[in-house]
């Protein structure tokens, strides 16, 4: 297999990434970088931002991540930044303490640029920002900062799925591996469950657009990833994520290729409590039956790892 080179660095040798982060800190002025299209001059305040993040961004933490997908985690972990706050507010969100509470710290683009390169020297297999619509103008500024001092990892988009087209047409040609979930196959139960709304047609544009911008997921010869698509599907009980409908979409809209997650890992975080339907772990035939439509769609390409909670092979 030919020498990988990560995308970014074909756009730093032309300038092209420098202009990037002029564009993407003028979509700050009038924020449209997440479906929401807030038009809140983020750099002037975050009053009316959803995502309650200005001009620096807020890190939870970072360092290598041994419990992600196969191809992300390999045998030295993926290099894993946390962003505080999001651009959701889903009920059941795992992740509450890092996506509805600021308790990170504020860093800089140099800080963020450090961190991506502490992370590389510590030998992870790629860049992995997880949460980070809301924090895209400062990625992209990081990612310039870090490329010329040595950055040679692939980056992971790690997303919501609700990101808008503007926000992805300023990531083409710098995201090497986009990693969305596809939360809802249904707008409505989007709405009611992470006051969002039309997320099923944002997140199917989304992922037809990081698809293609970079393909069906490719791995090295250890079987690493290092460039294409990986969709994450969180299975949930009554059927609220619509998995049917996403594995659909996925076969007839995007590829039979795509590199699929079929998450079992659901419980009752947060809020979910307050939404009966939504108040106990997801059973074994539930998660069946999502395995059985992927397998009806064509959709083989599976992380399996989840599969051992049910005894499932």
């Amino acid at each position: 297999m030919p020498e990988f080179t990560p995308a970014y660095l074909r756009l730093a040798d032309t300038g092209e990434l420098a202009r990037r982060v002029q564009d993407a800190w003028r979509h700050l002025e009038a924020c449209d970088l997440c479906a929401r299209y807030c038009r809140v001059n983020r750099i002037a305040s975050i009053k009316g931002a959803v995502c309650r993040t200005g001009e620096r961004a807020v890190v939870a933490s970072y360092g290598p991540h041994h419990g992600e997908e196969v191809p992300l985690r390999g045998w030295a972990g993926s290099g894993t930044i946390f962003f505080n706050w999001c651009n959701l507010r889903c009920a059941f969100c795992q992740n509450w303490d890092i996506s509805q509470r600021g308790d990170g710290r504020e860093m800089s683009a140099r800080g963020l640029a450090d961190a991506m390169l502490e992370l590389q020297s510590e030998g992870c297999h790629n860049i992995n920002f997880v949460s980070p619509s809301h924090a895209l103008a400062q990625i992209i500024a990081a990612v310039n900062d870090a490329a010329p001092r040595g950055l040679r990892l692939p980056l992971v988009y790690n997303t919501g799925g609700y990101d808008s087209a503007e926000a992805l047409a300023l990531l083409d040609g710098i995201v090497d591996i986009y990693m969305p979930d596809m939360k809802y196959g249904d707008s409505q139960l989007a709405r009611r469950y992470s006051k969002v709304p039309h997320y099923a047609e944002v997140n199917r544009a989304a992922v037809k657009e990081m698809h293609r911008q970079v393909g069906d997921l490719a791995l090295d010869d250890g079987g690493i990833a290092q460039r294409g698509l990986l969709v994450r599907i969180l299975v949930m009980p009554e059927g609220i994520a619509g998995v049917e409908r996403s594995l659909e979409f996925l076969a007839r809209e995007v590829s039979k290729r795509t590199y699929l997650n079929l998450m079992d890992q659901y419980r009752p975080c947060y809020r979910a409590g307050q939404y009966p339907e939504l108040n106990r772990p997801i059973t074994a035939e539930e998660y069946r039956e999502a395995l059985a439509a992927a397998e009806r769609y064509g959709l083989e390409r599976l992380d399996r790892r989840f599969a051992r909670r049910f005894c499932l092979r």
